[in-house]
């Protein structure tokens, strides 16, 4: 079973057992296998309950077709990456990133971790579900073999050489991994490292008893928010389930904005590459473009989603991406996104700072944002026509994504989910007066679509 809700625009996910099951894994594994110009690859997976079986029925689908996998066992979605860099081969990450313990999905890289393209994504899916529905058979004379590597020691040997956290000032971080895949890595690089973690939910747990591995909403945010304050911690990662994503909490328990981690560490790496490209989505602060010129750099925008970054660090040769919803992209890193580096720079930024973590990322702060909003939508379009149309007036309409209403100090982004179907609404002004206006008027049209 391979329905169609389950492909999505840079990866494939739905609810195991009512929108795709093993047999349907299996027929990606031979499409994909299929649709490879590589005799191997490299294959990772996350703790999610359904992964073990997901990944031998993947397996068995891969091998079928003459194409052995490297097997990387338990890893997070990044450290995936790092093993389709290092190995040069095509990768695969069984993992279904924030979403329920229901879900599972699989993430796709070609070799060295470059992106995989819509083109890709739609022959795979076109060609799975034919295999699934037995519309076409997939045969080799020949069977793949399965091959296990241990990539993490790597891996975090890796990440330490890319960042100098040797000079920095001992600090006191909470790290909550939401008994996702964070678990697995943050303490074996961090244990490297000056820093004494107060870990939380770091045991591997697909059933995700604590909270729900979305940092995206901020109830899964408070317990690293009031371990930072009961610990007089310097600051707190909450990763997402796979740990691709990376939230940072402040030594006030405050959330500090994507965007200002996204201009910190494009400051950093602009003073080793001046006039370095930094590629940002269209939800990105307008402060990042600002800074990052500033700093004599320059800025390419890019549409939200991991596949269209990679794609424009990759054209680009940029040095760094970041994104609002706290994924971050290094050409050092094969291109790709990866939390726990981004960890790292944060930490070697404040490590050699003589102020706590709130002061610091008050330089990279300039607009009030209104944080992403979701709100189910009948009609989508015609929800982003109203409000182009009674917003736009003088201000630039761009359609490159959902739709973006540009003002002077002010913007409008609102663009339909890549994953669920809702529509995304994300505002940002100069003060909060203004933002909260303009987020009011735009929700109240939009309740009328």
């Amino acid at each position: 079973m391979l329905t169609p809700q389950i492909f999505k625009a840079n990866d494939i996910r739905g609810i195991v057992g009512t929108q795709w099951d093993l047999k349907g894994a299996q027929a990606l594994g031979q499409a994909y296998g299929q649709l490879l110009n590589s005799p191997k690859i490299v294959l990772g997976r996350d703790m999610r309950l359904t992964s073990p079986e997901i990944r031998q029925a993947f397996i068995d689908g891969v091998t079928s077709v003459g194409v052995c996998v490297v097997d990387v066992g338990l890893a997070s979605t990044d450290e995936l990456w790092f093993a389709s860099g290092r190995l040069d081969l095509p990768g695969v990450q069984i993992t279904s990133s924030h979403n329920p313990s229901s879900y599972n999905g699989l993430k796709f890289c070609l070799p060295g971790a470059k992106p995989v393209t819509s083109g890709f994504l739609a022959s795979l899916a076109e060609s799975a579900r034919a295999i699934d529905a037995g519309r076409a058979v997939a045969c080799s004379a020949d069977t793949g073999v399965v091959e296990h590597h241990d990539i993490l020691p790597e891996y975090v040997s890796y990440l330490l050489t890319l960042v100098d956290c040797c000079n920095c000032r001992p600090l006191k971080v909470v790290v909550d991994a939401g008994n996702g895949m964070a678990g697995l890595t943050a303490p074996a690089v961090l244990e490297r490292i000056n820093v004494e973690v107060i870990g939380l939910y770091i045991d591997l747990d697909g059933h995700f008893p604590n909270h729900a591995p979305n940092p995206l909403e901020p109830q899964n945010l408070r317990d690293a928010q009031e371990a930072v304050r009961a610990n007089n911690a310097d600051l707190a990662f909450v990763f997402d389930g796979d740990a691709d994503r990376v939230f940072v909490i402040d030594e006030q328990g405050q959330v500090v904005a994507p965007s200002a981690i996204t201009a910190m560490i494009a400051v950093d790496e602009l003073a080793k590459e001046p006039g370095g490209v930094i590629v940002v989505n269209t939800i990105t602060s307008s402060a990042v473009t600002q800074i990052v010129e500033e700093h004599g750099g320059r800025v390419v925008q890019s549409k939200v989603g991991h596949t269209y970054m990679k794609a424009l660090m990759a054209s680009h040769n940029a040095i760094f991406g970041g994104e609002h919803s706290a994924h971050y992209y290094f050409r050092d890193f094969f291109g790709a996104d990866t939390g726990m580096l981004a960890a790292l720079h944060v930490l070697a930024v404040l490590g050699r700072a003589d102020r706590p973590l709130s002061a610091v990322v008050r330089n990279f702060t300039r607009f009030v944002g209104s944080g992403e909003i979701n709100s189910e939508v009948g009609d989508q379009a015609a929800a982003m026509s109203m409000v182009a149309e009674a917003f736009g007036g003088e201000a630039e309409v761009v359609w490159d994504d959902g739709v973006k209403i540009i003002g002077d100090d002010w913007w409008i982004s609102l663009r339909p989910s890549n994953t669920e179907p809702l529509l995304r609404l994300n505002v940002e002004a100069r003060d909060t007066d203004q933002m909260a206006a303009l987020r009011d008027g735009v929700l109240g049209l939009i309740s009328q679509a």
